[in-house]
């Protein structure tokens, strides 16, 4: 007889149910998805078109309503086919997290275009490539990247039109508010299948310049059902006796990631589906985070585990009504467990802890953890989603016993077919429609999945493995630390010893390293504990989406 979780996935994936899964073929791969779930990127938004004054962006005092964006979303689709856009040409978006950012990646999707996200980091010749290789037709940016991008540069990479978001115009370009203004515009006639591609979303590369994941309709889609999904299996499990909250609020979510980001598109391709609001800011600022939260009443945090600490650890977080927050979700990079250990302590089990693990591959989180499981086991990122399978293979893809570390490959209806124009690159990185992650990390007699460090990034110490994302988690239980990173660093011997560099919390010094190391020591095995112990009070480098440039740190202190 099988669980009453085993009972209630039956019954919204069987045959008729709200989640009904069938298997089909995609891109010649058999895969189990979704047979309720919108077929389109444009049916998903036209979902959430319907819900009118209903707000769906807020970026300082501006509120806008799903019917307000659905208006501006109509006139920009108009606009870009009338200025030549077809289905599957391509449409850049660059800029900070404006709503514009938003209604410009809906409205390339209502007409069937591809949406091509350009990291609002990158310089002039990062965006050269990006928009070269992509063959963009039309630039939507704001005037903070169209500052990098000389007239002579867009013609070159082949640019027709360029639309300027807050900010001033050049001759030739059109001002955002023309380009939405007709109240009067309805959507375009396209035929938008499932597998069509939707959107190309530039891996977040630390060296060279990155590859562009061509993700599907089907694989955003799919990302958003599978949190419906998780909230309807929830509902059916949670206990029938438990206090209902008195008034039921609109989800609100604090939305950190880039848009830019696949974490960034996520939040933007939820709300419609929910009905919830999406709050963004200028920068990040855990300062005005904190009277964001208290003034909308935001339900949900979402961010990269070093913007939750810095959260979770400002002096005015004691000043702020975060009563109504009932979810931390962090992703991007690992998250150090003494973080879910204060979620769980200041809230008082009340505020679920999410972790998502995937990768811009595979279209964001395929594996999943939250609530009462992550405060159970607060170092794993949890268990696949429906239709998602996890192998964990040697260095010559033969599949590993339970327990036994390897690189992590993963199948699931939200892989992208591949990289943009580059053939070689997907052969190396897929395998009958499984992804080669890049990750180390081992599943255990439940089912949880322990993601352990990137292959690259492991330090190699005479012979033994030792995995940075461990040593890490270790480090962060010091009270004297605010951030940290490990790495290896050359030695004639050993070929490599273990370093860390520690960003020490206010009122902490270098004094405190032989505290550090034999807290350290308490916890790790002798090979583990790093040789090499660096201060500094500079912010450790970080690309866009907050991973650290461990590169750049072994560059620094390499050689001390």
């Amino acid at each position: 007889m099988g669980t009453k979780e085993d009972e209630v996935v039956a019954r919204l994936t069987g045959p008729g149910g709200a989640f009904e899964i069938q298997t089909v073929p995609v891109h010649g791969v058999p895969l189990r998805v979704f047979a309720t779930a919108p077929t389109s990127l444009r049916d998903l938004w036209l979902q959430g078109a319907v819900r009118g004054d209903v707000p769906y962006l807020i970026y300082g005092e501006d509120v806008v309503t799903f019917g307000r964006a659905h208006r501006m979303v109509c006139s920009l689709a108009q606009w870009l086919v009338d200025h030549g856009v077809r289905k599957g040409d391509r449409v850049a978006i660059g800029m900070r997290n404006y709503p514009e950012w938003a209604i410009s990646y809906w409205a390339i999707q209502c007409v069937g275009g591809i949406s091509v996200s350009l990291n609002a980091w990158w310089i002039a010749e990062e965006l050269r490539y990006a928009l070269s290789d992509s063959q963009t037709s039309v630039v939507i940016i704001d005037g903070e990247r169209l500052e990098r991008l000389s007239d002579e540069l867009l013609r070159e990479v082949g640019v027709r039109h360029t639309i300027v978001v807050r900010g001033d115009t050049r001759p030739g370009s059109t001002r955002w508010l023309d380009a939405v203004c007709d109240e009067s515009a309805t959507l375009p006639d396209v035929d938008i299948a499932p597998d069509d591609d939707a959107t190309i979303l530039y891996t977040s590369g630390t060296t060279g310049f990155p590859k562009g994941a061509v993700g599907s309709n089907r694989n955003h889609v799919t990302n958003v059902w599978n949190g419906l999904f998780r909230a309807a299996q929830n509902a059916a499990l949670a206990d029938p006796n438990a206090p209902k909250p008195a008034v039921k609020r609109q989800p609100t979510a604090l939305w950190t990631f880039p848009f830019f980001h696949i974490a960034g598109v996520t939040g933007v391709s939820v709300a419609p589906a929910t009905g919830g609001a999406l709050v963004t800011q200028y920068k990040w600022d855990p300062a005005e985070a904190l009277r964001l939260i208290e003034k909308h009443k935001v339900t949900q945090i979402s961010g990269v585990p070093a913007v939750i600490r810095s959260l979770l650890e400002h002096p005015d977080y004691d000043r702020h009504d975060l009563s109504s927050l009932s979810t931390i979700s962090q992703g991007g990079s690992p998250v150090p467990p003494d973080s879910i250990a204060r979620i769980q302590s200041d809230f008082s089990g009340k505020v679920s802890p999410t972790n998502g693990y995937g990768l811009t591959e595979t279209t964001s989180a395929v594996v999943g953890n939250a609530g009462a499981a992550y405060f159970g086991k607060k170092d794993s990122v949890g268990q696949p989603m429906i239709g998602t399978d996890i192998r964990i293979v040697d260095d010559q893809g033969n599949d590993l016993p339970l327990g036994s570390v390897g690189e992590v490959w993963i199948q699931s209806p939200m892989n992208v077919r591949g990289y943009w124009n580059k053939p070689e690159a997907t052969e190396k990185s897929f395998t009958n429609g499984w992804f080669h992650s890049g990750d180390a990390g081992y599943v255990d007699e439940e089912g949880f999945l322990f993601v352990v460090d990137r292959i690259k990034d492991m330090v190699i110490r005479g012979g033994e493995n030792v995995y940075c994302a461990e040593v890490e988690a270790a480090v962060f239980e010091h009270e004297s630390v605010a951030d940290c990173a490990v790495f290896g660093v050359p030695h004639a011997r050993l070929m490599e010893e273990v370093a860390l560099v520690v960003v020490p919390k206010v009122g902490h010094d270098a004094r405190s390293t032989d505290a550090l190391v034999a807290h350290l020591k308490s916890r790790l095995s002798a090979f583990k504990v790093p040789a090499h112990v660096f201060w500094t009070n500079e912010p450790l480098p970080r690309n866009a989406t907050g991973k650290v440039l461990k590169k750049d740190l072994r560059e620094t202190y390499g050689e001390k």
